[in-house]
């Protein structure tokens, strides 16, 4: 095969994709619009203070970004779920790929694996707290012993998965370890590291809020604890809305984009 019309096949591909993504845009911003009318007519029909207007919930955002505090504890909480995800997905993937790949470590490590993911969240939370202290380092331990096991589950199946050919023909042709790891495991690897990372954003963030609540003095968590015993929904919702307005960003501008990048080798000559 030419490898420009390889070229022009991948290219013309991923326009494809990006038109395909682009088309789903209105119909996102007409759901979302459907989301905020039904919110409003139901603010309207209850008439109390406890269910809000989304025209009250941007006021208030609004204001707590023109004084700084809204700004503030997101960096915080973005920057703790940020160190819990590295963490996880680190530990997690490496355990995942050795218990995938060696049977032995694999018995060994089961009971171990079972065990912390049916643990509930709260029991590792309070359990950091009191070993390690009211401390970062406890609230990213926390988090992060919550998410590794998903990770593991995850990148022990990808492993399983790997094409045992195709790590014949490498051994065949010499590739070097890295060559190895960059050109055959990873691109086996890549859907199972892309599940796992979107679905540990998601669970992250939901458990640092937790963490936050229980035992930090700043972040989303700690602002939305602080409201509620003012029994401020308002502001309750306003830090919610805040951080998950952050979380689709980062889902749309940036894990989307380069999951689709990763994928490109993917596209089919014609």
């Amino acid at each position: 095969m030419d490898p420009d019309v390889v070229a022009e096949t991948a290219e013309a591909e991923e326009t494809r994709r990006t038109s395909r993504r682009y088309r789903r845009v209105p119909t996102s911003l007409l759901s979302l619009a459907l989301f905020f009318l039904t919110w409003t007519v139901a603010a309207w029909w209850a008439h109390d203070p406890d269910v809000p207007t989304p025209f009250a919930v941007a006021a208030f955002m609004a204001r707590e970004a023109a004084n700084g505090d809204l700004f503030y504890h997101l960096s915080i909480t973005l920057a703790r779920v940020a160190a819990a995800f590295v963490v996880s997905m680190a530990v997690g993937t490496a355990i995942g790929l050795a218990m995938g790949q060696w049977r032995e470590i694999d018995r060994w490590l089961d009971p171990w694996l079972i065990l912390l993911i049916n643990m509930p969240a709260l029991v590792l939370i309070v359990l950091c707290y009191i070993w390690i202290g009211l401390s970062e380092a406890a609230a990213i331990t926390a988090v992060a012993l919550n998410k590794t096991p998903n990770v593991v589950i995850t990148l022990r199946e990808g492993a399983r998965a790997l094409d045992p050919k195709l790590a014949e023909m490498a051994r065949v042709y010499r590739f070097s370890r890295l060559a190895l790891v960059r050109d055959v495991m990873l691109p086996q690897l890549q859907p199972y590291i892309a599940a796992a990372s979107r679905s540990g954003l998601a669970l992250i963030w939901k458990i640092v809020l937790v963490v936050e609540l229980l035992g930090r003095s700043n972040g989303v968590g700690f602002q939305i604890h602080l409201y509620f015993q003012l029994f401020d929904v308002t502001a309750i919702l306003g830090y919610a809305f805040a951080f998950v307005a952050v979380m689709i960003a980062i889902e749309y501008m940036l894990v989307q984009p380069l999951e689709t990048r990763l994928t490109r080798w993917r596209a089919k000559p014609a």
